[in-house]
């Protein structure tokens, strides 16, 4: 009889980093993706930033129509302009896609079903768009969606609008899209905590990425 080597299974990590800057996240993104190996956890990041403009790897200086006193940053995801803020949740995928065995469009679809799931469990009738990547209502915007794959694993991700002032979109087409407009979670149903929102999404995203395990962090190992 021959012993069968079973490989553990790692937990999924939700990483809780509460409101900060955009740079310094981004960049521990990167690092993270760029020092971790095949037994490091998968990690969900969920954050909200102070305001800011990032421009994505294909992203037409057009669509920035005027920044005022807001920061552009230009980032190493895919797509256009979009805008990011308090009151809208953002969460950051670093998944080894090539361990989970997916490829990167079946993980924007994922990630886009795994935010249909929770605003349809608000009354919310929520779809994403074949060629326009992202979660709509009424065809308005209420989530978008950007990501990177490095080293066969992701980073970047979601970020869904849920009470936030929402006028500063209005300086730019959001996602390369003239007159699109973007609409929150608190305008269609009376959910409008960014952490009510996080822990409902903490099932679907556990179960639709196929996690058995999954641990919960507050902050940096180094804050």
């Amino acid at each position: 009889m021959t012993d069968t080597l079973v490989q553990p299974i790692r937990p999924l990590t939700f990483r809780h980093l509460g409101q900060r800057d955009y740079e310094s996240v981004w960049h521990a993104m990167q690092a993270y993706t760029d020092n971790r190996n095949p037994d490091s956890n998968d990690e969900i990041w969920f954050v909200e930033h102070s305001p800011v403009f990032t421009q994505g790897q294909a992203g037409k200086e057009e669509h920035m129509l005027f920044a005022g006193d807001i920061p552009v940053v230009k980032v190493d995801r895919g797509g256009q302009v979009t805008y990011h803020g308090p009151g809208q949740l953002v969460a950051y995928f670093l998944i080894d896609i090539k361990r989970l065995k997916i490829g990167v469009r079946e993980l924007v679809t994922r990630i886009e079903n795994i935010l249909v799931k929770l605003l349809n469990g608000y009354d919310i009738s929520a779809y994403p768009k074949a060629d326009a990547p992202g979660v709509y209502v009424d065809e308005k915007k209420i989530a978008s969606l950007g990501l990177r794959i490095r080293r066969g694993c992701s980073f970047h991700g979601l970020a869904l609008n849920v009470d936030m002032d929402l006028a500063p979109f209005k300086q730019i087409n959001p996602c390369g899209y003239a007159g699109l407009e973007m609409v929150q979670v608190s305008d269609y149903c009376d959910v409008s905590q960014v952490n009510k929102v996080t822990q409902d999404l903490i099932p679907i995203i556990t179960k639709l990425l196929d996690y058995s395990s999954v641990e919960q962090i507050t902050g940096f190992i180094n804050d």
